[in-house]
């Protein structure tokens, strides 16, 4: 799944459109959809998009041991 799915099936999931993202996040739709198109965004910015939808943000690793880092 690229980023530009993700965002926009979490997006829609949470019954927002993304020019209602675009404006939470302090952005224009124009610049959403380029971060969208190249996938560029900061953990924070990922973190700040789960905020905005109302959903817990979650990346690691996970070793065969249990170890999540």
């Amino acid at each position: 799944m690229t980023v530009q799915q993700l965002i926009t099936t979490a997006a829609t999931y949470a019954g927002m459109n993304k020019a209602e993202l675009a404006r939470r996040l302090g952005w224009t739709p124009q610049l959403l959809q380029k971060r969208l198109t190249t996938g560029k965004l900061t953990l924070d910015e990922y973190q700040k998009i789960g905020e905005i939808f109302g959903a817990e943000f979650k990346i690691y690793y996970k070793f065969p041991d249990g170890k999540e880092i």
